[in-house]
């Protein structure tokens, strides 16, 4: 978010990269770098291009400073880095960041949608060549209900989740588990910034052959979308115009074969009496 401020501001002013960079004792291509939000800002650095591109709003200035100052500080996920990999990290500074969050899933319930004992049960099912201890499952969990808090937050994002009802009848952890996330998304799908959408077994196949992923939409016009897909050992970001169109589009396409919204409570109180049964 900051690199793109200080993108519009030297543009604004007429600055080329290079005397930007020179103005920071650095290169053409760091100010590129720092522009991308590739790389640290020093708040030193960040003050000088003010300077440079003569940003005379004190307000906008000491906003801009105080970017640069929370750029640098570690996130509260950090204290996780021991059982989460670092691929992993940049997701979760850009879902804290995100105004919408469109998912799409086929396995899970969504991580910002699951209850403690199913996210419990999820942790469980990836570790099985080397078991996690009590402790780890704790904390494990505790940063997947953390981040749940997007969405309660004063300003929470809006998620939009697509889910295939193949979700609703697998048995993660115990029929008694499953009946309790449920519930869950019940009470989940009436929130006034959640949507929640189930693609029923009667609609057959779907444009979606690729998998799950996720599209994370940031309130600055400036910033791309960005796409996320989780591998088993990797993950991977696209933020090129080509391809965050192919994924909207079938995003869209999903949310058109899906259930329509209104409908979801009576599909899941479906499954559940399934499981009562």
């Amino acid at each position: 978010m900051l690199g793109v401020h200080l993108r519009r501001l030297r543009e604004n002013a007429g600055v080329s990269r290079t005397d930007a960079g020179w103005a920071i004792r650095g290169s053409e291509s760091k100010i590129s770098r720092l522009e991308l939000g590739r790389v640290g800002f020093k708040v030193r650095d960040v003050d000088d291009l003010l300077t440079l591109y003569k940003l005379e709003d004190s307000e906008e200035r000491d906003r801009l400073l105080a970017l640069a100052r929370d750029a640098n500080n570690p996130g509260w996920w950090q204290r996780y880095d021991d059982l989460t990999p670092q691929w992993f990290h940049s997701y979760l500074g850009l879902e804290m960041a995100a105004d919408l969050i469109r998912t799409f899933e086929l396995q899970f319930v969504p991580g910002l949608l699951q209850t403690p004992d199913y996210a419990r049960s999820v942790v469980q099912l990836g570790r099985q060549d080397k078991p996690l201890s009590r402790a780890e499952q704790d904390r494990l969990v505790s940063l997947r209900m953390s981040r749940q808090e997007v969405l309660t937050r004063q300003r929470p994002a809006r998620l939009w989740a697509v889910i295939d009802e193949a979700v609703l009848r697998r048995p993660i952890g115990s029929r008694q588990i499953l009946k309790a996330q449920l519930e869950f998304l019940i009470d989940s799908a009436r929130r006034h910034n959640v949507t929640l959408q189930i693609i029923p077994f009667e609609k057959g196949g779907y444009t979606a052959t690729g998998g799950a992923f996720t599209l994370l939409r940031f309130n600055d016009a400036d910033l791309p979308d960005i796409v996320y897909i989780e591998h088993l050992t990797s993950a991977v970001y696209l933020d090129k115009r080509e391809e965050l169109d192919t994924y909207v589009v079938t995003m869209d396409s999903v949310s058109i074969t899906a259930a329509q919204p209104r409908e979801t409570e009576s599909i899941l109180r479906r499954a559940i009496a399934d499981l009562d049964a």
